[in-house]
């Protein structure tokens, strides 16, 4: 991780004029181990925040001015706390922010001008929740003044969640904030999107270390083919619940799948669903067994049902997974998040990391003509202030 000395030489440099006191924060990214698309199903997801995230260094000022920057953008976002704030596409990265501070306005809570300065090391739009940890971030920052460590965490990820949903208008990713706040080192959370119920998993990977692969492979028809599956979906439940009453279409017996339901589509789209959060809670019985070899095949069982019946999965996903897979040295690996590109994850020996990195990457850039980038991840904890070492 970056250090608190060098995020404020960095602050620093692109705020000359500021003589005050900074503060430094982080805000990780997030994958799924296993539980994808289950989120729309009132399933259950296994998230860990990762070690990949955006620090937000901030210094208080003396007027009602937000001046927002990132070394990662070349735009400059100006909020002046006494004029009405709205969506502006030119802001781009921006907006997010900007939506947070606009909704914490409306809550009636007074925020002080302050200068910001973002440094990512999260890859953008590849389906690691970037634009959820910058608004977790920014959420956090606001209102640490007002709050400090006692922040209310459940109000920052229902805050977070009508930002995305009536600010931003994304239709997607409503959960992506809870193991950015809530996140904690070392473990899981185990996720029901139906009462909202969660719990910690120790999680132990041995000697093994969790690589993140990113395709670089764009994710063009995501948001198109996301809706497909939620139209889908509800059409497999309704169709079910014509048939027996049942609260989530998880619950739902395959063999009454089977028996009422007509279109393969469907079926197969209903039959990732079940299989998907019985993975979920086999996941977390393996990882109090210590089978961590165990979790390896399920990762690959969830891969293959996202590529055959929940056909999310690219061919580069796919290359990158079975190339994975083949090396020395990798026990299990699988896409995570959306799909239709983005990135992978993959269990690899710590000794064999660099003969794994170098193997996939030319056997993926001979084929797709695509640079992959690797990530080695640690279980990080959610949003917190960082303090000097």
């Amino acid at each position: 991780m970056i250090s608190v000395q060098e995020l404020k030489e960095r602050f620093y440099r692109e705020y000359p004029e500021c003589k005050g006191d900074v503060l430094c924060f982080f805000s990780p990214g997030k994958v799924n181990l296993v539980g994808e698309h289950l989120d729309y199903n009132r399933g259950c997801l296994f998230p860990i925040a990762i070690s990949l995230g955006i620090y937000g260094v901030l210094s208080y000022r003396d007027d009602n001015i937000i001046r927002l920057k990132s070394v990662n953008e070349t735009n400059e976002v100006i909020i002046d706390l006494n004029k009405e704030i709205n969506f502006d596409e030119n802001d781009g990265w921006g907006n997010y922010p900007k939506g947070i501070i606009y909704y914490i306005l409306k809550d009636r809570h007074s925020l002080r001008g302050c200068d910001i300065l973002f440094i990512s090391t999260l890859p953008s739009e590849v389906g690691l929740s970037s634009s959820a940890a910058l608004e977790v971030l920014t959420a956090y920052m606001m209102l640490y003044s007002e709050n400090g460590e006692t922040l209310d965490r459940f109000y920052l990820a229902g805050l977070c969640q009508e930002v995305e949903r009536d600010f931003i208008k994304a239709n997607w990713g409503h959960h992506d904030h809870i193991p950015i706040i809530l996140g904690r080192k070392n473990n899981g959370i185990v996720l029901n999107c139906s009462t909202q119920a969660y719990k910690y998993v120790p999680l132990d990977f041995k000697n093994y270390s969790l690589i993140i692969i990113n395709s670089n492979k764009k994710r063009d028809l995501a948001h198109i083919g996301h809706k497909e599956r939620q139209i889908q979906c509800n059409s497999a439940f309704k169709t079910m619940n014509s048939y027996k009453n049942v609260e989530n279409l998880w619950e739902a017996d395959l063999d009454d799948i089977y028996r009422i339901m007509k279109e393969d589509t469907v079926i197969s789209r209903a039959r990732h669903v079940i299989w998907e959060n019985r993975r979920v809670l086999r996941a977390v019985e393996l990882f109090e067994k210590g089978d961590i070899e165990e979790f390896g095949r399920l990762m690959i069982e969830s891969h293959k049902s996202l590529r055959d019946d929940f056909e999310v999965s690219t061919e580069e996903l796919d290359l990158l997974v079975d190339e994975s897979i083949k090396t020395d040295g990798c026990i299990g690996a699988r896409m995570t998040g959306v799909g239709f590109g983005g990135c992978i994850i993959a269990l690899v020996d710590r000794e064999k990391v660099e003969n794994f990195k170098n193997r996939v990457a030319k056997v993926y850039t001979e084929k797709t003509k695509l640079v992959p980038e690797f990530y080695v991840s640690e279980i990080e904890d959610g949003v917190k202030l960082l303090l000097e070492a």
